[in-house]
């Protein structure tokens, strides 16, 4: 009984020195990965400190073109009138959504 005892113990301890190493090895693995990972986000942060001053140039002309955007719509609208004239549809044939022009307006924020 004494020897299966001793047996049993020494089988648990190899089991959980394995179970030890095992854990440590997938450990080492993930340092490994996390430490390339910071490489890549220092990175990224140092890119994105070079990009940081251009942003209000970026979105300073961002706002001028999308509030061009409706004038520009209308021109085209006006071209296209006085190249290919629409008749007058039926109320059928009118899209459920409404006109294109009144959602492109709303969606600028132009109030005209």
């Amino acid at each position: 009984m004494v020897v299966l005892t001793v047996i049993e113990i020494v089988v648990l301890i190899a089991g959980l020195a394995f179970f030890l190493y095992w854990t440590g090895s997938l450990l080492g693995k993930i340092a490994t990965t996390l430490e390339a990972g910071d490489g890549l986000v220092q990175q990224i942060r140092d890119d994105a400190t070079l990009i940081r001053p251009g942003l209000k140039h970026i979105n300073a002309t961002g706002a001028r073109v999308s509030g061009a955007l409706p004038l520009l719509y209308g021109y085209a609208e006006e071209i296209i009138e006085k190249v290919n004239p629409v008749p007058d549809r039926a109320a059928v044939a009118r899209p459920a959504s409404g006109t294109r022009r009144s959602r492109i307006l709303d969606t600028v924020g132009f109030r005209g």
